[in-house]
Protein backbone atom coordinates (compact mmCIF):
# COMPACT_ATOMS: atom_id res chain seq x y z
CA UNK A 1 0.00 0.00 0.00
CA UNK A 2 0.55 3.37 -0.27
CA UNK A 3 1.08 5.99 2.26
CA UNK A 4 -1.68 7.76 0.64
CA UNK A 5 -4.20 4.79 1.38
CA UNK A 6 -2.78 3.93 4.85
CA UNK A 7 -2.65 7.82 5.49
CA UNK A 8 -6.68 7.15 5.09
CA UNK A 9 -7.35 4.15 6.60
CA UNK A 10 -6.35 5.65 9.55
CA UNK A 11 -7.93 8.39 9.70
CA UNK A 12 -11.37 6.42 8.89
CA UNK A 13 -10.73 4.37 11.79
CA UNK A 14 -10.25 7.25 13.95
CA UNK A 15 -13.27 8.39 13.32
CA UNK A 16 -15.34 5.41 13.81
CA UNK A 17 -13.33 4.98 17.57
CA UNK A 18 -14.90 8.90 17.92
CA UNK A 19 -18.61 7.96 17.01
CA UNK A 20 -18.24 4.83 19.05
CA UNK A 21 -17.35 6.45 22.52
CA UNK A 22 -19.67 8.90 21.78
CA UNK A 23 -22.67 6.76 21.39
CA UNK A 24 -21.77 4.57 24.20
CA UNK A 25 -21.56 7.94 26.48
CA UNK A 26 -25.26 9.12 25.25
CA UNK A 27 -26.56 6.01 26.25
CA UNK A 28 -24.93 5.92 29.77
CA UNK A 29 -26.22 9.15 30.07
CA UNK A 30 -29.65 8.31 29.25
CA UNK A 31 -29.52 5.49 31.56
CA UNK A 32 -28.84 7.36 34.20
CA UNK A 33 -31.95 10.14 33.49
CA UNK A 34 -33.76 7.19 33.25
CA UNK A 35 -32.87 5.88 36.79
CA UNK A 36 -33.19 9.40 38.36
CA UNK A 37 -36.53 10.35 36.69
CA UNK A 38 -37.95 6.51 37.51
CA UNK A 39 -36.97 7.18 41.69
CA UNK A 40 -39.48 9.50 42.44
CA UNK A 41 -42.37 7.85 40.25
CA UNK A 42 -41.29 4.41 42.48
CA UNK A 43 -41.97 7.13 45.65
CA UNK A 44 -44.91 8.38 44.44
CA UNK A 45 -46.54 5.52 43.61
CA UNK A 46 -45.59 4.11 46.85
CA UNK A 47 -47.57 6.56 48.77
CA UNK A 48 -51.05 6.01 47.41
CA UNK A 49 -54.30 8.35 47.81
CA UNK A 50 -56.83 6.49 49.49
CA UNK A 51 -60.37 6.74 47.39
CA UNK A 52 -63.74 6.57 49.90
CA UNK A 53 -66.29 6.70 47.15
CA UNK A 54 -66.64 7.30 43.85
CA UNK A 55 -69.65 10.12 42.32
CA UNK A 56 -71.29 11.69 39.73
CA UNK A 57 -69.60 15.26 39.36
CA UNK A 58 -73.12 16.46 38.47
CA UNK A 59 -74.83 14.39 41.01
CA UNK A 60 -72.10 14.48 43.80
CA UNK A 61 -74.82 13.54 46.74
CA UNK A 62 -74.92 9.81 45.19
CA UNK A 63 -71.86 7.60 45.92
CA UNK A 64 -70.88 4.59 44.79
CA UNK A 65 -68.54 1.94 46.06
CA UNK A 66 -66.35 1.40 42.58
CA UNK A 67 -65.32 2.82 39.48
CA UNK A 68 -67.34 2.80 36.38
CA UNK A 69 -69.94 5.19 34.36
CA UNK A 70 -72.64 7.21 35.80
CA UNK A 71 -76.05 6.01 35.87
CA UNK A 72 -77.51 9.37 35.62
CA UNK A 73 -74.83 11.55 32.74
CA UNK A 74 -72.97 10.11 29.88
CA UNK A 75 -69.27 10.43 31.87
CA UNK A 76 -67.23 8.48 34.42
CA UNK A 77 -67.55 8.78 38.14
CA UNK A 78 -65.01 10.57 39.38
CA UNK A 79 -63.13 9.17 43.18
CA UNK A 80 -63.01 11.38 46.46
CA UNK A 81 -60.18 11.01 48.25
CA UNK A 82 -59.88 11.07 52.18
CA UNK A 83 -57.66 14.17 51.98
CA UNK A 84 -60.67 15.72 50.59
CA UNK A 85 -64.01 14.42 51.92
CA UNK A 86 -62.72 17.08 55.03
CA UNK A 87 -62.62 19.98 53.23
CA UNK A 88 -66.39 21.36 53.08
CA UNK A 89 -67.27 24.91 51.02
CA UNK A 90 -65.60 25.60 47.34
CA UNK A 91 -62.31 26.27 46.70
CA UNK A 92 -61.61 28.91 44.33
CA UNK A 93 -58.11 29.20 42.97
CA UNK A 94 -56.03 32.37 43.26
CA UNK A 95 -56.19 33.30 39.76
CA UNK A 96 -59.57 33.22 39.05
CA UNK A 97 -60.41 35.34 42.43
CA UNK A 98 -57.83 38.54 40.97
CA UNK A 99 -59.80 37.96 37.60
CA UNK A 100 -63.12 38.18 39.01
CA UNK A 101 -62.21 40.58 41.71
CA UNK A 102 -63.51 38.40 44.10
CA UNK A 103 -62.87 41.26 47.46
CA UNK A 104 -63.95 40.10 50.91
CA UNK A 105 -64.58 42.46 54.11
CA UNK A 106 -64.52 41.18 57.83
CA UNK A 107 -67.09 41.51 60.07
CA UNK A 108 -66.29 43.24 63.15
CA UNK A 109 -68.30 45.51 65.84
CA UNK A 110 -68.60 48.71 65.65
CA UNK A 111 -70.53 51.22 68.02
CA UNK A 112 -73.74 52.28 66.56
CA UNK A 113 -76.15 54.93 68.54
CA UNK A 114 -79.42 54.77 67.76
CA UNK A 115 -79.93 58.53 67.54
CA UNK A 116 -82.04 59.92 64.54
CA UNK A 117 -82.97 63.12 62.96
CA UNK A 118 -86.30 64.43 62.57
CA UNK A 119 -88.39 67.32 61.55
CA UNK A 120 -90.85 69.26 63.99
CA UNK A 121 -93.35 71.81 64.15
CA UNK A 122 -93.25 74.79 67.34
CA UNK A 123 -95.95 74.59 69.15
CA UNK A 124 -97.51 76.68 72.51
CA UNK A 125 -97.13 74.20 75.54
CA UNK A 126 -100.51 74.26 76.74
CA UNK A 127 -99.36 73.92 80.32
CA UNK A 128 -98.70 77.29 80.48
CA UNK A 129 -101.94 78.53 79.37
CA UNK A 130 -103.66 81.05 81.70
CA UNK A 131 -107.11 81.85 81.43
CA UNK A 132 -108.40 85.75 82.78
CA UNK A 133 -111.64 85.54 83.71
CA UNK A 134 -113.85 88.35 85.70
CA UNK A 135 -115.88 87.16 89.06
CA UNK A 136 -118.76 89.78 89.17
CA UNK A 137 -120.99 91.25 86.53
CA UNK A 138 -120.00 94.57 84.89
CA UNK A 139 -118.23 96.67 81.88
CA UNK A 140 -115.38 97.17 80.23
CA UNK A 141 -114.78 100.61 79.95
CA UNK A 142 -111.27 100.39 78.48
CA UNK A 143 -108.63 97.99 77.34
CA UNK A 144 -105.47 98.21 77.02
CA UNK A 145 -104.65 95.13 74.80
CA UNK A 146 -106.76 95.08 71.45
CA UNK A 147 -105.45 92.27 69.40
CA UNK A 148 -104.44 89.02 69.42
CA UNK A 149 -101.03 87.51 69.49
CA UNK A 150 -99.91 91.03 71.34
CA UNK A 151 -97.34 90.21 73.69
CA UNK A 152 -97.73 90.90 77.40
CA UNK A 153 -95.52 90.99 80.89
CA UNK A 154 -96.33 89.25 84.27
CA UNK A 155 -98.31 92.41 86.08
CA UNK A 156 -99.19 94.52 82.98
CA UNK A 157 -102.16 95.60 82.64
CA UNK A 158 -104.87 94.37 80.86
CA UNK A 159 -108.06 96.30 81.00
CA UNK A 160 -110.31 98.23 83.53
CA UNK A 161 -114.03 96.99 84.11
CA UNK A 162 -116.24 98.45 86.33
CA UNK A 163 -118.24 96.15 88.94
CA UNK A 164 -121.71 98.12 90.05
CA UNK A 165 -122.56 95.54 92.56
CA UNK A 166 -119.04 96.12 93.94
CA UNK A 167 -120.61 99.40 95.47
CA UNK A 168 -123.11 98.40 97.56
CA UNK A 169 -120.83 96.10 100.46
CA UNK A 170 -117.93 98.39 99.70
CA UNK A 171 -120.51 101.66 101.08
CA UNK A 172 -121.35 99.35 104.24
CA UNK A 173 -117.65 98.99 105.27
CA UNK A 174 -118.14 102.89 104.92
CA UNK A 175 -120.91 103.70 106.73
CA UNK A 176 -119.55 100.95 109.80
CA UNK A 177 -116.36 102.91 109.75
CA UNK A 178 -118.01 106.16 110.00
CA UNK A 179 -120.24 105.03 112.85
CA UNK A 180 -117.84 103.41 115.09
CA UNK A 181 -119.24 100.28 114.70
CA UNK A 182 -117.67 97.28 116.76
CA UNK A 183 -114.87 95.01 115.06
CA UNK A 184 -117.18 91.96 114.80
CA UNK A 185 -119.50 93.49 112.69
CA UNK A 186 -116.49 95.17 110.37
CA UNK A 187 -115.26 91.94 110.20
CA UNK A 188 -118.38 90.52 108.69
CA UNK A 189 -118.78 93.43 106.03
CA UNK A 190 -115.17 92.54 104.92
CA UNK A 191 -116.07 88.40 104.83
CA UNK A 192 -118.93 89.38 102.44
CA UNK A 193 -116.55 91.19 100.69
CA UNK A 194 -113.95 88.57 100.01
CA UNK A 195 -117.01 86.10 99.22
CA UNK A 196 -117.39 88.28 96.17
CA UNK A 197 -113.78 88.28 95.06
CA UNK A 198 -113.61 91.91 95.78
CA UNK A 199 -109.79 93.23 95.19
CA UNK A 200 -108.29 93.81 98.87
CA UNK A 201 -107.54 96.86 97.47
CA UNK A 202 -110.91 98.37 97.31
CA UNK A 203 -111.42 97.30 100.70
CA UNK A 204 -108.58 98.77 101.98
CA UNK A 205 -109.49 102.52 100.47
CA UNK A 206 -113.02 102.04 101.64
CA UNK A 207 -112.29 101.43 104.86
CA UNK A 208 -108.86 104.12 105.21
CA UNK A 209 -110.01 106.77 102.77
CA UNK A 210 -113.97 106.11 103.26
CA UNK A 211 -114.36 106.18 99.47
CA UNK A 212 -116.45 102.98 97.80
CA UNK A 213 -114.52 102.49 94.22
CA UNK A 214 -116.01 99.86 91.71
CA UNK A 215 -113.58 100.34 88.97
CA UNK A 216 -109.94 97.98 88.87
CA UNK A 217 -107.93 96.81 86.34
CA UNK A 218 -107.09 93.19 85.24
CA UNK A 219 -103.59 92.52 85.13
CA UNK A 220 -101.57 89.54 83.56
CA UNK A 221 -100.76 86.79 85.88
CA UNK A 222 -97.98 85.64 83.70
CA UNK A 223 -95.79 86.90 80.74
CA UNK A 224 -96.75 85.53 77.06
CA UNK A 225 -98.85 86.34 73.94
CA UNK A 226 -102.35 87.12 73.87
CA UNK A 227 -103.97 83.72 72.19
CA UNK A 228 -107.14 84.50 72.77
CA UNK A 229 -108.92 87.79 72.96
CA UNK A 230 -112.64 87.46 73.80
CA UNK A 231 -114.07 91.35 74.74
CA UNK A 232 -114.00 94.63 72.96
CA UNK A 233 -114.68 97.96 74.94
CA UNK A 234 -117.69 98.46 76.48
CA UNK A 235 -119.32 95.40 75.97
CA UNK A 236 -121.06 93.91 79.16
CA UNK A 237 -119.30 91.02 80.98
CA UNK A 238 -120.27 88.51 83.54
CA UNK A 239 -118.84 86.11 86.09
CA UNK A 240 -116.66 82.86 84.80
CA UNK A 241 -116.64 84.95 81.37
CA UNK A 242 -113.11 84.43 79.76
CA UNK A 243 -111.40 88.09 79.04
CA UNK A 244 -108.59 86.77 77.39
CA UNK A 245 -105.80 84.06 77.02
CA UNK A 246 -102.37 83.94 77.48
CA UNK A 247 -100.09 81.50 76.40
CA UNK A 248 -96.49 81.41 77.60
CA UNK A 249 -93.75 81.02 75.85
CA UNK A 250 -90.72 80.61 77.95
CA UNK A 251 -91.01 76.55 76.83
CA UNK A 252 -92.30 75.32 73.91
CA UNK A 253 -93.20 72.08 72.15
CA UNK A 254 -91.79 71.03 69.02
CA UNK A 255 -94.02 67.80 67.69
CA UNK A 256 -92.71 65.73 64.97
CA UNK A 257 -93.93 62.40 63.57
CA UNK A 258 -91.58 59.55 64.31
CA UNK A 259 -91.78 56.66 62.14
CA UNK A 260 -92.74 53.29 64.50
CA UNK A 261 -89.81 51.78 63.58
CA UNK A 262 -88.04 54.68 65.53
CA UNK A 263 -90.67 55.29 68.02
CA UNK A 264 -89.92 52.42 69.84
CA UNK A 265 -86.24 53.24 70.58
CA UNK A 266 -87.91 56.41 72.63
CA UNK A 267 -87.94 56.75 75.88
CA UNK A 268 -89.61 59.70 78.03
CA UNK A 269 -86.47 62.13 79.57
CA UNK A 270 -84.45 61.77 75.71
CA UNK A 271 -82.06 65.05 75.33
CA UNK A 272 -82.99 66.82 71.93
CA UNK A 273 -80.91 69.16 69.72
CA UNK A 274 -83.13 71.64 68.22
CA UNK A 275 -81.95 73.82 64.83
CA UNK A 276 -84.30 76.65 63.45
CA UNK A 277 -84.89 75.55 59.90
CA UNK A 278 -84.12 78.77 58.53
CA UNK A 279 -80.85 79.66 60.03
CA UNK A 280 -79.03 76.34 61.31
CA UNK A 281 -76.98 78.56 63.59
CA UNK A 282 -79.44 79.09 66.08
CA UNK A 283 -79.53 76.18 68.56
CA UNK A 284 -81.98 74.99 71.86
CA UNK A 285 -81.96 72.31 73.63
CA UNK A 286 -85.27 69.95 75.15
CA UNK A 287 -86.06 66.70 76.22
CA UNK A 288 -88.78 64.65 74.88
CA UNK A 289 -92.13 65.08 77.29
CA UNK A 290 -95.02 62.38 76.11
CA UNK A 291 -95.28 60.28 72.99
CA UNK A 292 -98.97 60.90 72.01
CA UNK A 293 -100.94 57.53 72.08
CA UNK A 294 -101.87 57.70 68.41
CA UNK A 295 -100.75 56.27 65.13
CA UNK A 296 -101.55 58.15 61.88
CA UNK A 297 -102.94 55.18 59.72
CA UNK A 298 -101.69 56.99 56.66
CA UNK A 299 -98.35 57.43 57.13
CA UNK A 300 -97.85 54.76 60.31
CA UNK A 301 -96.17 57.61 62.02
CA UNK A 302 -96.42 58.63 66.04
CA UNK A 303 -96.36 62.37 67.43
CA UNK A 304 -93.66 62.83 69.79
CA UNK A 305 -93.53 65.65 71.57
CA UNK A 306 -90.47 67.55 72.57
CA UNK A 307 -90.41 70.26 75.52
CA UNK A 308 -87.69 73.13 74.29
CA UNK A 309 -86.46 75.79 76.08
CA UNK A 310 -87.84 79.07 74.48
CA UNK A 311 -86.40 81.95 77.50
CA UNK A 312 -85.83 84.51 74.87
CA UNK A 313 -88.94 84.27 72.99
CA UNK A 314 -86.87 83.57 69.11
CA UNK A 315 -89.50 80.24 68.64
CA UNK A 316 -92.36 81.24 67.71
CA UNK A 317 -95.57 78.59 66.34
CA UNK A 318 -95.19 77.39 63.45
CA UNK A 319 -92.01 77.46 62.77
CA UNK A 320 -89.45 74.15 61.86
CA UNK A 321 -86.95 73.01 63.63
CA UNK A 322 -84.32 70.31 62.68
CA UNK A 323 -84.63 67.82 65.29
CA UNK A 324 -81.65 65.61 66.42
CA UNK A 325 -82.57 62.82 69.05
CA UNK A 326 -79.67 61.60 71.24
CA UNK A 327 -80.01 57.59 71.73
CA UNK A 328 -78.16 54.99 73.69
CA UNK A 329 -74.74 53.46 72.13
CA UNK A 330 -74.23 50.10 71.88
CA UNK A 331 -71.65 47.85 70.51
CA UNK A 332 -73.32 45.77 67.01
CA UNK A 333 -71.65 43.32 65.16
CA UNK A 334 -72.09 44.26 61.14
CA UNK A 335 -71.07 43.20 57.97
CA UNK A 336 -71.35 45.69 54.43
CA UNK A 337 -74.73 45.55 52.84
CA UNK A 338 -73.53 43.95 49.43
CA UNK A 339 -72.53 40.85 51.32
CA UNK A 340 -75.67 39.41 51.95
CA UNK A 341 -77.60 37.49 49.68
CA UNK A 342 -81.19 37.77 50.40
CA UNK A 343 -83.63 34.90 49.01
CA UNK A 344 -87.05 36.64 50.32
CA UNK A 345 -87.23 34.42 52.93
CA UNK A 346 -83.75 33.88 54.41
CA UNK A 347 -80.34 35.26 54.40
CA UNK A 348 -76.74 34.22 53.32
CA UNK A 349 -73.25 35.30 53.74
CA UNK A 350 -70.17 33.20 51.39
CA UNK A 351 -67.66 32.86 54.48
CA UNK A 352 -63.76 32.38 53.86
CA UNK A 353 -62.67 29.78 55.91
CA UNK A 354 -58.59 29.51 57.14
CA UNK A 355 -57.97 27.26 54.70
CA UNK A 356 -58.95 28.91 51.58
CA UNK A 357 -62.17 27.24 51.25
CA UNK A 358 -65.67 29.34 50.71
CA UNK A 359 -68.91 28.03 52.51
CA UNK A 360 -72.03 29.81 53.00
CA UNK A 361 -73.74 30.42 56.06
CA UNK A 362 -77.42 31.74 57.02
CA UNK A 363 -77.34 34.68 59.27
CA UNK A 364 -80.20 36.45 61.03
CA UNK A 365 -80.23 40.19 60.29
CA UNK A 366 -81.32 43.09 62.61
CA UNK A 367 -81.16 46.57 62.14
CA UNK A 368 -80.93 48.17 58.74
CA UNK A 369 -77.74 50.98 59.51
CA UNK A 370 -77.30 52.19 55.94
CA UNK A 371 -74.62 50.30 54.13
CA UNK A 372 -74.44 48.41 56.85
CA UNK A 373 -75.95 45.35 58.20
CA UNK A 374 -76.59 43.90 61.87
CA UNK A 375 -75.85 40.31 62.79
CA UNK A 376 -77.22 38.99 65.22
CA UNK A 377 -76.73 35.28 64.33
CA UNK A 378 -74.83 33.39 62.28
CA UNK A 379 -71.45 35.20 62.11
CA UNK A 380 -68.75 36.18 64.60
CA UNK A 381 -66.48 39.17 64.68
CA UNK A 382 -63.04 38.74 62.30
CA UNK A 383 -64.97 36.13 60.01
CA UNK A 384 -64.31 37.33 56.25
CA UNK A 385 -67.39 37.32 53.72
CA UNK A 386 -67.50 37.66 50.06
CA UNK A 387 -68.54 41.18 49.67
CA UNK A 388 -67.89 41.16 45.47
CA UNK A 389 -68.74 37.80 43.39
CA UNK A 390 -70.61 35.93 46.04
CA UNK A 391 -72.89 35.04 43.59
CA UNK A 392 -70.60 33.12 41.27
CA UNK A 393 -69.49 31.42 44.39
CA UNK A 394 -72.85 30.47 45.68
CA UNK A 395 -73.55 29.00 42.25
CA UNK A 396 -70.39 26.86 42.34
CA UNK A 397 -71.89 25.61 45.83
CA UNK A 398 -74.81 25.04 44.64
CA UNK A 399 -73.37 22.78 41.99
CA UNK A 400 -71.60 21.01 44.59
CA UNK A 401 -74.40 20.92 46.90
CA UNK A 402 -73.09 22.79 49.83
CA UNK A 403 -76.28 25.32 49.59
CA UNK A 404 -78.35 22.08 49.14
CA UNK A 405 -77.99 21.45 52.87
CA UNK A 406 -79.03 24.85 53.89
CA UNK A 407 -82.51 24.62 51.79
CA UNK A 408 -85.59 24.52 54.84
CA UNK A 409 -86.66 21.66 55.15
CA UNK A 410 -90.22 20.78 53.79
CA UNK A 411 -93.03 19.25 55.51
CA UNK A 412 -92.97 15.44 55.70
CA UNK A 413 -96.59 15.59 54.37
CA UNK A 414 -95.29 18.25 51.58
CA UNK A 415 -92.17 16.22 50.76
CA UNK A 416 -94.29 13.17 50.25
CA UNK A 417 -97.31 14.13 48.15
CA UNK A 418 -94.11 15.03 46.01
CA UNK A 419 -92.68 11.74 45.82
CA UNK A 420 -96.20 10.60 44.94
CA UNK A 421 -97.05 13.13 42.42
CA UNK A 422 -93.61 11.56 40.45
CA UNK A 423 -92.93 8.23 39.58
CA UNK A 424 -91.99 6.33 41.95
CA UNK A 425 -89.43 2.82 42.07
CA UNK A 426 -89.01 0.17 44.60
CA UNK A 427 -85.46 -1.79 45.31
CA UNK A 428 -84.24 -3.83 48.32
CA UNK A 429 -80.75 -3.07 49.48
CA UNK A 430 -79.07 -2.86 53.09
CA UNK A 431 -78.57 0.66 54.48
CA UNK A 432 -74.55 1.25 55.05
CA UNK A 433 -75.25 4.80 56.77
CA UNK A 434 -78.19 6.96 57.99
CA UNK A 435 -78.28 10.46 59.09
CA UNK A 436 -80.85 13.40 58.96
CA UNK A 437 -80.12 14.11 55.43
CA UNK A 438 -80.57 10.75 53.94
CA UNK A 439 -79.88 6.85 53.76
CA UNK A 440 -76.97 5.52 51.86
CA UNK A 441 -78.09 2.02 50.74
CA UNK A 442 -76.25 -0.28 48.85
CA UNK A 443 -78.79 -1.77 46.81
CA UNK A 444 -79.50 -4.61 43.54
CA UNK A 445 -79.60 -3.63 39.99
CA UNK A 446 -83.24 -1.42 38.84
CA UNK A 447 -84.67 -2.59 35.73
CA UNK A 448 -86.81 0.75 35.10
CA UNK A 449 -84.31 3.00 35.23
CA UNK A 450 -81.11 0.64 33.75
CA UNK A 451 -78.94 1.22 37.27
CA UNK A 452 -76.78 -1.69 38.00
CA UNK A 453 -76.26 -2.67 41.81
CA UNK A 454 -74.54 -0.16 43.21
CA UNK A 455 -74.75 1.78 46.75
CA UNK A 456 -76.01 5.79 46.48
CA UNK A 457 -77.32 8.00 48.87
CA UNK A 458 -81.33 8.65 49.22
CA UNK A 459 -82.67 12.10 50.34
CA UNK A 460 -85.27 11.91 53.51
CA UNK A 461 -88.62 13.66 52.60
CA UNK A 462 -88.07 15.25 56.61
CA UNK A 463 -85.17 14.90 58.66
CA UNK A 464 -86.96 13.16 61.48
CA UNK A 465 -88.41 10.23 59.00
CA UNK A 466 -87.97 6.86 59.09
CA UNK A 467 -86.41 7.15 62.90
CA UNK A 468 -86.06 3.57 63.31
CA UNK A 469 -83.45 2.53 60.49
CA UNK A 470 -80.06 2.28 61.36
CA UNK A 471 -76.98 1.24 59.68
CA UNK A 472 -76.96 -2.52 59.03
CA UNK A 473 -80.84 -2.89 58.26
CA UNK A 474 -82.16 -4.84 55.28
CA UNK A 475 -84.71 -2.74 53.82
CA UNK A 476 -87.32 -2.77 50.94
CA UNK A 477 -87.79 0.95 50.05
CA UNK A 478 -89.37 3.06 47.38
CA UNK A 479 -88.05 6.54 46.14
CA UNK A 480 -89.11 8.58 43.54
CA UNK A 481 -86.87 11.00 41.25
CA UNK A 482 -87.87 14.66 41.70
CA UNK A 483 -85.83 18.56 40.49
CA UNK A 484 -83.37 18.35 43.15
CA UNK A 485 -82.83 14.70 43.78
CA UNK A 486 -83.85 11.19 44.60
CA UNK A 487 -86.39 11.19 47.92
CA UNK A 488 -87.26 8.44 49.68
CA UNK A 489 -91.74 7.86 49.76
CA UNK A 490 -91.06 4.76 52.72
CA UNK A 491 -88.55 2.59 53.86
CA UNK A 492 -89.45 -0.74 55.37
CA UNK A 493 -87.06 -2.67 57.63
CA UNK A 494 -86.49 -6.55 56.38
CA UNK A 495 -84.23 -7.29 59.11
CA UNK A 496 -82.13 -5.36 61.92
CA UNK A 497 -78.56 -4.63 61.67
CA UNK A 498 -76.67 -7.45 62.89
Amino acid sequence: MSRFQLSAIAVAAAFLIAGGAFSLGRRSSAGQVETHAAAPATAASAVERKVLYWQDPMKPDARFDKPGKSPFMDMQLQPVYADEAGDSGVKVSSQVQQNLGLRTAVVRKIDVSSSFDAVGTVQFDERLNVAVQTRTAGYLERLAVRAPMERVAKGQVLCTVFAPDWLGPLNDIVALKRAGASADLLAAAKERTAALSIPTELVRRAEQDGTAQARYALVAPASGVVAELGVREGVAVSPGMTLFRIAGLDKVWAVAEVPEAQAVRLVRGQKVTAALQADPSQTFHGTLQEILPQVNPSTRTLQARFEVDNKDGRLIPGMLLRLQVAGATASRLVVPSEAVIRTGTRAVTIVRKDNGAFEPREVKLGADLGDQLEVVEGLAAGDQVVASGQFLVDSEARLRSVLGSMAPAQPASARASAAAASETYSAQGKVESADAGGLTISHGAIADLKWPAMTMTFRKPDPKAFPEVKAGDTVHFEFARTGDGYVLASVHRLGAAQ
